[in-house]
């Protein structure tokens, strides 16, 4: 069986937020490590080289692929922000037309600057999004 690339480092994730290029993005960045720390209550973990993740599930595909994942986290990309774990809870389809501008991937949310988006809905993604995967996609 594979391993995933994506694990768990020894990066510090404030080394990583304070190398991001673009200002903004910087700064996003760490109002999201504050955010997501105060709503998880876990530490910020760096996943390959530039994912910030808070908790980890074990997940198990019917294929037989399994491994571990960030339960919620982001990622300062150069064109947005990319948010993993806020649209599997059974919330974020009432809660995304209320959050503000946005796209959606396969798992992720992406935004372009946090003053795009209402913080409180954020805030209540991150929330249920953790919720959900940790109750509900964990497989120990």
């Amino acid at each position: 069986m594979t391993q995933n690339r994506t694990q768990p480092t020894d990066r510090t994730v404030e080394d990583f937020l304070a190398a991001v290029e673009h200002p903004a993005r910087r700064e996003d960045g760490f109002e999201l490590l504050n955010l997501m720390r105060q709503i998880t209550g876990q530490e910020a973990v760096m996943w390959g080289p530039s994912i910030v993740g808070f908790g980890s599930y074990h997940y198990r595909y019917e294929s037989g692929h399994e491994g571990d994942a960030a339960a919620v986290g982001f990622s300062p990309r150069k064109a947005n922000l990319a948010l993993y774990g806020l649209t599997y809870g059974p919330d974020a389809g009432q809660l995304l037309p209320r959050l503000g501008k946005h796209k959606t991937g396969v798992a992720c949310l992406y935004i372009n600057k946090l003053d795009d988006v209402d913080r409180e809905v954020l805030a209540e993604m991150i929330r249920t999004g953790y919720s959900h995967v940790m109750a509900e996609l964990h497989l120990p």
